[in-house]
């Protein structure tokens, strides 16, 4: 047996459904962000840059891409033979088996996993919030302040936290009472789903949450309340900086153009803090002489030929002369084709926009979070003079017509 001062396990078996066609063959946590990275580099690279050297990622949902991408977990310095990166998955045992049913069963049945390490502290997060965040300072916190549980919290406006789990706590950040989405809630603490356990009371709860028959297996809903029943002292720990939850198809665009806010403080050109991925061995980008790019990023292997505003342009994307991207995300290997415009949109890897095809409107509202954004899935070709109107979800081939 190894002692570790803190295991991190990643709850990384996420179908995102809310993201509808982005996730038909891949898990929530693989989906491409912000040009170069998947959304899971940012915990992995997190944990890492923590001084967190053992990590469990706990996959589940269309696991095959995930796994692959993170393989030995090299590009994250976590391919170590004490510790490391370790892929964790449901399993059959003499006992039977079972798919996780909930983020506190998920972790309750890798146990054993944890106890190879016998660790002080368990961290638990999810692997698709986009955020950097030292770690290591929330685990002071926990250890300085003697909690059982120590749960890390954003504050949100008063008028949006009937969305979120809201933390009750007092003036010390002791926290009193937890309230999953109030219709009128006391405070605008926000839950991040980020948890700091000392170890024996994460065991000691988890295997009375198994016992209960009742219990739906999930740490806010079940877990948590249950510490706080039994009096255990659990703290909030307050973070204020860049933090999304990518879940819905308007959060993930927002997060990849939030890259390019400059009001916006997420720099991923931080080199005291490097967000880490697995990248390939691709040829630089080739912007030519008939290319207009405003504030964009554009990628390796990149051939753009065309106008490019305000978007982010995935490896290997090819956007021909004529054609334009506005306030989109264009996956890696798509084409963009001659006089095609794409506006408000997220066009999946591979696809194609032939000739004059139309994809995506300008938001026709007054405020609120919905962009109305389109969304073209993976490998579909979408015909030349086709036009596909605002928030629609692209699964099959269009080849004529129009979509609205």
């Amino acid at each position: 047996m190894t002692n570790k001062k803190c295991v991190a396990m990643i709850l990384a078996g996420g179908q995102g459904s809310r993201l509808g066609v982005l996730t038909g063959k891949i898990a929530k946590p693989a989906v491409p962000y912000g040009g170069k990275y998947r959304i899971i580099d940012f915990p992995l690279s997190n944990c890492i840059n923590s001084g967190i050297d053992t990590v469990g990622i706990l996959t589940q949902y269309k696991p095959l891409e995930l796994n692959d991408y993170i393989g030995s977990g090299k590009p994250w310095d976590l391919d170590r033979s004490n510790g490391g990166a370790h892929i964790l998955q449901p399993y059959q045992g003499k006992k039977g088996g079972d798919w996780y049913r909930g983020t506190a069963n998920a972790i309750y049945q890798n146990l054993g996993f944890i106890k190879r390490y016998n660790p002080k502290y368990v961290i638990i997060l999810s692997g698709d919030h986009i955020y950097k965040m030292d770690y290591s300072k929330m685990i002071k916190a926990h250890k300085d302040s003697g909690a059982a549980c120590t749960i890390s919290v954003m504050e949100v406006p008063l008028d949006e936290a009937s969305r979120f789990g809201i933390m009750n706590a007092t003036a010390d950040g002791t926290i009193y009472e937890f309230e999953e989405k109030p219709e009128k809630p006391k405070s605008n603490l926000a839950s991040m789903g980020i948890y700091v356990f000392s170890y024996d009371k994460l065991k000691e709860y988890l295997e009375a949450d198994e016992k209960n028959k009742d219990s739906s297996n999930d740490f806010g809903k079940d877990v948590i309340p249950a510490m706080l029943n039994a009096g255990e002292k659990l703290i909030v720990y307050r973070f204020s900086d860049y933090w999304k939850d990518v879940g819905t198809i308007d959060s993930l665009w927002e997060a990849n153009l939030d890259l390019l806010n400059p009001k916006i403080h997420l720099n991923l050109s931080d080199s005291n803090w490097k967000i880490y991925s697995r990248t390939n061995a691709l040829p630089p980008q080739h912007i030519t002489d008939t290319a207009n790019v405003e504030n964009s990023l554009i990628t390796a292997g990149c051939l753009v030929e065309g106008n490019i505003d305000y978007s982010i342009l995935y490896e290997n994307v090819t956007v021909e002369e004529g054609a334009s991207v506005e306030y989109s995300l264009v996956m890696p290997g798509a084409v963009i084709k001659k006089g095609a415009k794409v506006k408000y949109a997220i066009i999946g890897e591979n696809s194609v926009i032939e000739e004059n095809a139309q994809i995506g409107e300008e938001p026709g509202f007054d405020g609120g979070d919905d962009w109305g954004i389109s969304v073209i899935g993976e490998g579909k070709t979408i015909g030349k003079n086709v036009k596909i109107g605002a928030k629609q979800m692209i699964k099959e081939n269009v080849l004529k017509g129009e979509v609205k």
